[in-house]
């Protein structure tokens, strides 16, 4: 008995006296059952039966019936995989989960409270198959429970205060209190608003910060299965239009990547593109395709939270088939590299039978290259043991380990944030203890204004200790690969806490904007012996 990459059933027949009976292999299922089969009239075969590759002569098959036979009806049908309609779980529905999972009705006070905030969703996967539920302690303390339901936690005692006072005394106020909390929150970081989008006014979804790579916000990904508390773009799902990224035409995107031969790289995001249906993605897919459609074109890329929040997307929704079939189609027709930018924090992620049927079908049926990458996040995943177990675990299943980011500064960042000096140690810690094939995970990286910076490791600068940084990306690709350094501070988590060697500069202007890059190497380190004060990093590629 075998199940198919797509989570379909593969029947092997046990023959015993009397009655036939088949195992039953369906998508998610803990374990197979041996039930007896429909009601069927079952031929031996005429060829050879084979199992396990190996043929097997018909006489070597008990002869314990006639040629057919009848088996009684039982009313089980084995052939299809259950299909499970995705349906949000939002605000209004949290009292009917609560009746499920009892130990939320004491936290929906707070859910509801932070959610005027911070947008909340979330799917029934992640509920009923991640969270744990009989977890000691507070549940709020579960790394999935943590990942979707806001608290009032992740607001400053400043801005708490602000929306329980609007609440209590006004709620006629209360709109314009958050409109205020939200605005604080820096809901754009790293100019992605500024800096990001080319100037005409008819791109309204792109952006291009790096000469190589687009990103496009398709209008109808802009939404996910599920939201994650920490989310960059968690202004993309507040309903403010004048803070959302989005494009409704795939030919205003087609006409810059004309215009643009220099982009290699596309990348869908969001939001999650794969929470459109096939039909509406096709529109921007169907045309790679075609090789001779906009070559310069090499790598597609799509963005994605579906492995860890309905990884039924690829399986047994309604149209999992045709979006295999057009991402096959997109490899083998157009030619085109194809990945999929998997979002995953944890191991438990790609260990239940949903995901790994998923990541399989995404891999064999749909010819992708899956990458995974996440930020470093208080109390999801700030442990070195949990980023080596989640490494191997993908390794094992063909996931390539690509990113470990750190916060952004927007939102509830310093609800999750981890200082720099300790993200840098929780990766050297977890990368040390993989074999070479983990490797490939690049970190901790700031996706910051002038570019993805690379915290190296720490080391001691003629007498102090100092930060060991590089560029990853960078708006002005010079800078790319180079080494700097600034100063140690146990309190920095972001780039612009950053402070340069005494006599030294940082590679940026005040706002953040690349300096220009100097004809000599940046600066010749101080005569005085460098020592190192941590296990310096791998060396990693760069894109």
């Amino acid at each position: 008995m075998v199940r198919n990459s797509c989570g379909h059933l593969v029947l092997a027949a046990a023959c015993v006296p009397s009655t036939i009976y088949a195992f039953l292999a369906l998508p998610g299922a803990p374990s197979h059952r041996l039930v007896p089969l429909a009601s069927t009239t079952v031929k031996r075969p005429d060829a050879p039966a084979q199992t396990n590759g190996v043929k097997v002569p018909n006489a070597a098959i008990p002869d314990f019936a006639p040629a057919a036979i009848t088996v009684p009806l039982d009313g089980i049908n084995p052939v299809e995989p259950a299909f499970e309609r995705y349906k949000a779980i939002s605000v209004s529905a949290l009292d009917e989960w609560a009746e499920k999972h009892p130990r939320l009705k004491e936290k929906l006070q707070d859910i509801r409270m932070s959610a005027l905030i911070f947008p909340f969703k979330a799917s029934p996967y992640l509920v009923d198959e991640l969270i744990d539920w009989s977890c000691e302690g507070d549940i709020a303390d579960d790394p999935f429970y943590r990942l979707v339901f806001p608290t009032m936690a992740m607001l400053s005692a400043e801005h708490d205060a602000a929306l329980r006072l609007a609440v209590a005394t006004n709620p006629l106020d209360t709109k314009a209190t958050v409109a205020d909390i939200r605005d604080a929150l820096n809901p754009h970081p790293a100019g992605q608003k500024e800096l990001n989008t080319p100037k005409d006014a008819g791109l309204t979804g792109v952006q291009h910060k790096y000469a190589e790579t687009v990103l496009f916000f398709a209008a109808a990904a802009q939404t996910c299965h599920a939201y994650c508390t920490y989310c960059f773009r968690w202004a993309q799902f507040i309903g403010d239009a004048d803070l959302r990224f989005a494009q409704s035409e795939a030919e205003t995107m087609f006409g810059y990547l004309a215009a643009h031969e220099e982009v290699s790289d596309v990348l869908f995001t969001g939001g999650d593109p794969m929470f459109m249906k096939t039909t509406m993605l096709a529109k921007y897919l169907e045309p790679f395709c075609d090789p001779t459609f906009l070559p310069h074109v090499k790598d597609l890329r799509i963005g994605t939270r579906a492995l860890s929040f309905w990884p039924q997307r690829f399986t047994t929704d309604s149209d999992a088939d045709a979006l295999m079939a057009l991402l096959r189609r997109v490899r083998d027709e157009g030619g085109r590299h194809f990945a999929i930018m998997a979002h995953i924090s944890t191991q438990r992620e790609v260990s239940t039978d949903k995901a790994v049927a998923a990541i399989r079908r995404l891999q064999d049926e749909g010819g992708c290259v899956i990458r995974s990458q996440a930020p470093l996040m208080r109390g999801i995943n700030d442990d070195a043991q949990v980023w080596a177990d989640k490494w191997r675990a993908e390794v094992k299943l063909g996931i390539v380990p690509y990113y470990l980011f750190v916060a952004r500064d927007t939102g509830a960042r310093h609800f999750f944030d981890v200082p720099l000096h300790e993200a840098q140690q929780i990766y050297a810690d977890a990368i040390r203890s993989t074999s070479g094939l983990c490797r490939t995970a690049r970190g901790p990286s700031m996706s910051c204004t002038p570019g993805k910076v690379e915290v190296m490791g720490v080391q001691t600068v003629a007498g102090v200790p100092a930060f060991v940084l590089r560029f990853l990306q960078c708006r002005d690709a010079n800078w790319i690969g180079r080494v700097f350094f600034a100063k140690y501070d146990e309190t920095a988590v972001w780039f612009d806490d950053l402070v340069p060697l005494d006599g030294e500069e940082l590679p940026w202007t005040p706002e953040g904007l690349p300096k220009a890059v100097p004809t000599m190497p940046w600066k010749a380190l101080p005569a005085a012996p460098v020592q190192a004060a941590a296990q310096p990093k791998v060396a990693l590629a760069l894109e």
